[in-house]
């Protein structure tokens, strides 16, 4: 049975069946900024929730695993690897992922998922300290895509600028 696609119908999956199974890689970033003092409770391990990095980090991979399931309309893909890695830099937790699998369609939305996972539960670990109002998530964006017909992109320095260069993310 083949129906054609009304242009009005709304919501599909993508038919990606005729695409070529690649090497698929995507980064994505983004940051939470806390106050000075939530950030040095989370340097010296003194978050009653655990370490927040390992609990982050768990977390930001059981996202990037089960994107299909939160995200409409994105296809199941078999994940080949998921890194996630955080570093405090100034007032912000900085989290960085990398999702690589070989698929007919690319992990851009695991990777995506993987740092908004990774930053809600900082948020989530920080807020009895952070009272709510001094954690802010920002600048969750894809830096770089691989494989596909579209072929690679790279997000580039001047690109990363908002007007007041809030969103500058270290490489």
């Amino acid at each position: 049975m083949n129906l054609e696609r009304d242009p009005g119908s709304g919501a599909r999956m993508v038919d990606v069946g005729e695409k070529d199974v690649t090497e698929r890689i995507a980064i994505a970033s983004g940051r939470i900024r806390l106050d000075d003092e939530v950030i040095e409770y989370i340097r010296s391990n003194n978050i009653p929730k655990g370490n927040v990095f390992e609990v982050a980090r768990v977390a930001g991979i059981m996202a990037a695993k089960r994107t299909d399931e939160i995200i409409p309309l994105c296809h199941p893909l078999p994940l080949e690897s998921v890194e996630v890695h955080l570093e405090i830099i100034g007032n912000a937790v900085m989290v960085r992922a990398q999702v690589r699998t070989h698929a007919k369609t690319g992990v851009e939305m695991e990777a995506l998922t993987a740092v908004g996972a990774a930053c809600l539960t900082i948020y989530d670990m920080c807020k009895p300290l952070a009272k709510g109002q001094s954690a802010i998530i920002e600048c969750i964006q894809l830096e770089m895509k691989s494989g596909g017909r579209s072929g690679t992109f790279i997000r580039s320095n001047e690109s990363k600028k908002e007007v007041e260069g809030s969103c500058v993310l270290p490489s």
